[in-house]
């Protein structure tokens, strides 16, 4: 088939994520034939630039070679097995180096598919940690407002955001939510990088309020990634971390978007120096060429689902292609990489150049903030600079400003009236220019010069 063939199946077939797909008649999918570095290529040769690694995965680029080299030689070996009583050397291997993210103290891995059956398996393994230990009643999670977690229901019952959560309130189950950091729009007019995380005081009547029914608080530290890319004070993870200690609650970690060096440490949490009881890794973890994730916990959670089978305590919890192996090497190609000492303070060298570029639309009437941790740099579009009031959402001004961009030549898709670069680390000094200027323009265009 044609491209137009190609894509008018497309339109007839295919229901596509995240998507109003009526929107695809005025911007039908774009048909991408080849990836290469920080670039797709469209059917017909078209370049566009990947400034959000198609969904915060392609850290290394695409078509990563050496990430490929360690796919296909286990290719000729294994592509799959039953992970049910079978094992094999890519996960025992990724074990190793997953396990190293937390110098050893998250020492049990447990793999899924993906980020949200991630969360799920943490939500059901603190859960059932409880029960094994005779404290039921211990049935509670919390998490802040702002969070998100994935799109499966465990996952939304743990997530504010009402965009994904709304239409399915009925199927959820019953979780607290705290009020968690706005540093933007911060109620006690303080700055995150001085603060002193005032605004634990929500997070910490919660627990004194549910105190003996919260199992566990789910987090994504630093980096609220779907949340506009919030950024906030890891004085707060400080605070969280020695009220769950006190409370004897399960702190589980989400560093799914933020871990694997996108905010300039290894693992997100690193900036707080904490070691969460349970960790969840995916996304950057194969690099982006195979679905992935980890279940990371330590060994008293491990324990406790460890006995005789007659007790009924072991972990029945599956998915067909839990450790897949090719995934698992593609994986630990990801780890071969960041071998490289220098990896990590690339990051941040060319973080630091990516924030100093966004940093020349900051004084626009319609930009409110430009906030940037590692790699990761957010553009905050608003109606009113000095109140600080957004748009009207059905304006779609985030939209239209990146339906621009990617007319232009980048794929800078919105978080609302957020717009964020989240490129591949290996991004180079020309890229940049044109990633930032081709977005700084399309601001332009849409909410004025």
């Amino acid at each position: 088939m044609n491209k137009m063939e190609l894509l008018n199946e497309d339109k007839k077939r295919l229901w596509h994520p995240c998507s109003q797909m009526k929107d695809y008649e005025a911007y039908p999918a774009r048909l991408i034939e080849r990836a290469e570095g920080v670039w797709l290529y469209e059917a017909g040769g078209r370049r566009i630039l990947d400034a959000v690694s198609s969904w915060w995965c392609k850290i290394f680029g695409h078509g990563n070679p050496h990430i490929r080299a360690r796919i296909n030689e286990q290719l000729e070996k294994l592509e799959h097995v039953i992970f049910a009583n079978y094992t094999h050397e890519p996960a025992i291997e990724l074990a190793q180096r997953l396990g190293g993210l937390f110098s050893d103290r998250l020492p049990r891995v447990f793999y899924t598919d993906n980020g949200s059956s991630a969360v799920e398996a943490a939500l059901k393994i603190s859960f059932q940690y409880w029960r094994n230990r005779g404290r039921p009643e211990r049935n509670l999670f919390v998490h802040i407002r702002g969070a998100y977690h994935g799109e499966t229901v465990g996952a939304l019952s743990v997530g504010s955001l009402g965009l994904y959560r709304d239409t399915f309130k009925p199927l959820l189950f019953k979780a607290v939510e705290a009020e968690g950091p706005d540093c933007y729009r911060c109620p006690f007019g303080l700055n995150r990088t001085t603060c002193d995380a005032e605004c634990f005081t929500s997070m910490e009547n919660a627990l004194e309020e549910n105190n003996g029914h919260v199992g566990a608080v789910i987090i994504e530290p630093v980096l609220q990634a779907a949340n506009g890319m919030a950024l906030y004070s890891p004085r707060y993870l400080v605070k969280l971390s020695d009220a769950c200690r006190r409370s004897g609650v399960h702190l589980i970690f989400d560093e799914i978007a933020s871990g694997m060096g996108r905010t300039g440490k290894m693992m997100a949490c690193d900036h707080a120096s904490i070691v969460p009881d349970i960790a969840l890794v995916s996304k950057a973890l194969t690099g982006g060429f195979l679905s992935l994730a980890a279940v990371l916990t330590n060994g008293e959670i491990y324990d406790a689902f460890y006995t005789d089978y007659t007790e009924s305590k072991a972990f029945l919890h599956s998915h067909t292609y839990t450790g897949n192996p090719l995934a698992c090497a593609a994986a630990c190609g990801v780890f071969d990489l960041f071998d490289d000492p220098s990896v990590l303070p690339g990051v941040l060298e060319t973080g630091s150049l990516i924030r100093d570029k966004a940093l020349a639309i900051a004084d626009h009437p319609h930009v409110g903030e430009v906030r940037s941790l590692g790699m990761v740099t957010a553009i905050e579009l608003v109606a009113d600079k000095r109140a600080k009031e957004p748009y009207a959402w059905k304006e779609r001004t985030g939209y239209r400003v990146y339906r621009k961009a990617e007319r232009d030549g980048v794929l800078l898709r919105n978080l609302g009236d957020v717009l964020y670069f989240f490129p591949p680390y290996i991004i180079n000094g020309g890229e940049i220019d044109f990633m930032v200027e081709t977005a700084i323009n399309a601001v332009k265009y849409v909410a004025g010069k």
